[in-house]
């Protein structure tokens, strides 16, 4: 984080990152900041959401190097794929409001006309950068022909997508009064984004609701469709897994489970 993040080469000072994630770093440094302030919040908001529960997301301090309560397609990794995802589109698209990137500034004015009691102003953040450049970073490594299983990466991109799709429709209008001694006789109101937590209470509701698939080909191309016969498809929407979560009660390393002794 005391990076001056004004060389290409110190792209080299992060781990973890794969050829593509590497070119963006390199053609975007200014917007470095942001993707590591959204990794910082990525674990503390994830720890904050899963406090009271068995799984905690104590793992996410590993990261880059996960274990396999993260790495097999479990809805565990569903959820912090989807939270990542999110929280770096909303980082970036806040960084834009705020006048920290020099490519982008404040989200485009809405183009439903304003109500009777408001004006539309201020700086709205810039939702649409956010989700483009977010996802060019966050899908990188999922891209076709990369190394790892196509079933895992077809379940990573879906709730990467999600994720950002839960930003998108939080996008809500946010209004300051103005008026003699705050009568709000006139608002100034913009479509801003809500903070984090109340991002990742949508998410974990996902998670809780989340969806066992399989990968399999239907017709020309294979879909992600639901393990159990009598489920719903899914939904754009949803978070999807591959395997069944251990109940991360007692320790087992093997799969991932710290357990919650001592707690």
């Amino acid at each position: 984080s005391g990076v001056a993040w004004n060389e290409s080469h110190h792209c080299r000072l992060l781990a973890g990152l794969v050829p593509d994630q590497f070119q963006t770093c390199r053609r975007n440094l200014e917007v470095m900041p942001s993707i590591i302030r959204a990794a910082r919040h990525t674990k503390s908001v994830c720890q904050k959401t899963f406090a009271d529960m068995r799984w905690n997301c104590s793992s996410i301090l590993r990261a880059p190097s996960f274990g396999p309560d993260l790495l097999r397609g479990t809805r565990e990794s569903a959820f912090v794929s989807a939270l990542a995802a999110a929280t770096l589109t909303h980082s970036i698209a806040r960084a834009c409001a705020a006048g920290q990137l020099p490519l982008c500034s404040c989200g485009p004015g809405p183009a439903e006309p304003p109500g009777p009691h408001f004006r539309w102003g201020g700086c709205g953040d810039n939702l649409g950068y956010g989700l483009q450049l977010g996802a060019a970073f966050a899908d990188a490594a999922l891209k076709p022909g990369k190394a790892g299983s196509r079933a895992l990466k077809a379940v990573n991109l879906h709730n990467n997508a999600a994720g950002r799709q839960v930003v998108s429709d939080s996008l809500d209008t946010k209004c300051k009064c103005h008026g003699v001694s705050g009568s709000c006789s006139v608002k100034t109101c913009w479509k801003g984004l809500p903070n984090l937590d109340e991002i990742a209470s949508d998410l974990k509701s996902k998670y809780l609701a989340a969806v066992k698939v399989t990968h399999r080909l239907i017709g020309l191309r294979r879909q992600l469709i639901p393990k159990e016969v009598d489920v719903r498809p899914v939904k754009d929407t949803d978070l999807v897994y591959l395997v069944s979560s251990p109940d991360y009660c007692t320790p087992n390393l093997h799969l991932g489970s710290l357990g919650t002794q001592d707690r």
